[in-house]
């Protein structure tokens, strides 16, 4: 897709996304002016990358549609971390915020539309006097969501069986059970497919 192509089908998105960003943060018109401009769309194909191991996070990537997962590699196995959904912010935000290589891997599961900020980008809108404040808010509310995240996650790992992490799945974030494939959601849980398909096999019997 060339340039004038990818910026008119920037701008169809944006009121969409101007809107999810004011449940974070709430730009003027003219404040707004300022950040359209450092925004671009990006597109993943499935099995595409966003960042991976070893590479610097150039972007913070806000997703329009498609699914995204974050995962690692020990030896040679990989360990998801978490997925990502419409209307999430996607980052190795580590990596992202030093500029250094980081030792996320996060991969498109499915074709991937997103709309993203690069660092230096972000860094000119910090240092913009109409756009500094409430960028940098932003910046600590994108960091502390992801604080809460990471938290959730390891609490459930040490108090929660494989079977009540699922449940927990199901009460609160039912919409990743209904997008992610079987396998990634067993690898996500610490279990294998077939372990999966008991515990969904249990809950689903009557009484349960």
């Amino acid at each position: 897709m060339n340039l004038p192509t990818m910026h008119s089908e920037l701008e169809k998105y944006l009121p969409a996304f101007r809107q999810q960003l004011n449940k974070w943060i709430t730009f003027s018109d003219e404040e707004w002016a300022i950040v359209s401009q450092h925004l671009q769309l990006k597109t993943l194909r499935k099995k595409e990358y966003f960042t991976q191991a070893g590479s610097t996070c150039k972007e913070l990537g806000f997703i329009l549609s498609g699914a995204l997962r974050l995962y690692h590699l020990k030896d040679i196995e990989e360990i998801t971390s978490y997925f990502c959904l419409a209307n999430d912010f996607i980052c190795s935000y580590k990596s992202f915020l030093k500029q250094q290589p980081g030792f996320s891997y996060i991969q498109a599961i499915t074709d991937t539309l997103l709309i993203t900020f690069t660092y230096d980008g972000l860094q000119q809108l910090l240092n913009h006097p109409l756009t500094a404040h409430k960028t940098e808010r932003f910046g600590r509310l994108i960091a502390e969501d992801l604080i809460f995240c990471y938290e959730d996650r390891v609490q459930a790992f040490v108090t929660q069986s494989p079977e009540e992490r699922y449940i927990s799945l199901l009460n609160n974030n039912s919409r990743i059970l209904q997008h992610i494939p079987q396998h990634y959601l067993a690898n996500y849980l610490g279990i294998t497919p077939v372990s999966l398909s008991r515990i969904r096999k249990r809950i689903l019997e009557p009484g349960k």
